[in-house]
């Protein structure tokens, strides 16, 4: 990998982190047609990272105010958030404790199973888009239940081409949320987990033991590029899924889902 493909992979991924379209699944796209072979994940965590850190600039506000209530050391709306964040976590942690090796092995899949990926990500949004127009005075705040949900919805988005804001927004929007609670917890709940596994790879030695197959400076750029498009991506999303304008996601992904199916054919 040299450097202009990393900053173009690292916008990329920044682009498509925060929409419903699969930022993994992208990736592995573009890999396919740049002809970018990696021995190990670096590339994606370093990015993935970046994208966290966007998500930290864009709500720091919130997270200043979810930290200042959690450290009250009081039951109150704040620490009861922050909970949930946690409870979400579960389901996600228990597939990176036990089924790490399995997805790693999807991100070295071929674009068939990214195809199909975009194809279930197209059926959710457009799913949850029906739904969430119906009774929408009548939609509830998060609570555990749809915390669980959601992030059951992020434990199975580790498929590549499956998105993950589109899959935890689905959730979402299908156990009755309102759009606006959807939307930041969507993108909150995955701080921990992604920030957990980058530092767990750097003090496990991941990064410097991959060096000779992602040099540095890639990381680097690629880093700057996600967390740049990230914060523009970030704002983005969080007005278009207040709008609920998610059928023509669900067009983008179909349409992207069977030209990868078809060119898997062709291959």
């Amino acid at each position: 990998m040299n450097e202009l493909q990393a900053i173009l992979l690292g916008l990329l991924q920044g682009l498509t982190e925060f929409l419903p379209v699969s930022s993994s699944g992208h990736l592995i796209i573009a890999k396919h047609i740049f002809g970018i072979e990696t021995e190990d994940l670096s590339f994606e965590i370093v990015v993935h990272a970046a994208t966290v850190l966007s998500t930290i600039i864009v709500f720091r506000k919130e997270l200043y105010q979810l930290l200042e209530g959690l450290f009250k050391f009081k039951y109150n709306d704040r620490t009861k958030y922050v909970c949930m964040i946690l409870v979400s976590m579960i389901p996600v942690f228990i597939v990176g404790m036990f089924f790490k090796d399995y997805v790693t092995d999807l991100f070295g899949s071929g674009l068939l199973i990214v195809g199909l990926a975009l194809i279930a990500t197209s059926a959710l949004l457009f799913f949850s888009e029906k739904v969430s127009s119906k009774n929408n005075e009548e939609r509830k705040q998060m609570n555990y239940k749809s915390a669980m949900w959601m992030g059951l919805a992020q434990a199975v988005a580790v498929i590549p081409g499956l998105s993950r804001s589109g899959a935890t927004i689905s959730a979402g929007l299908m156990g009755g949320v309102k759009k606006e609670d959807v939307a930041q917890f969507s993108f909150l709940m995955v701080l921990i987990p992604v920030l957990g596994e980058a530092f767990l790879e750097l003090i496990c030695g991941g990064f410097s033991a991959s060096s000779s197959s992602t040099a540095v400076l890639p990381l680097i750029l690629g880093f700057l590029a996600a967390f740049a498009s990230g914060l523009f991506a970030c704002k983005v999303m969080i007005a278009l899924v207040k709008k609920a304008k998610l059928k023509w996601f669900a067009l983008y992904c179909i349409v992207v889902g069977i030209t990868c199916v078809i060119w898997n054919s062709c291959m």
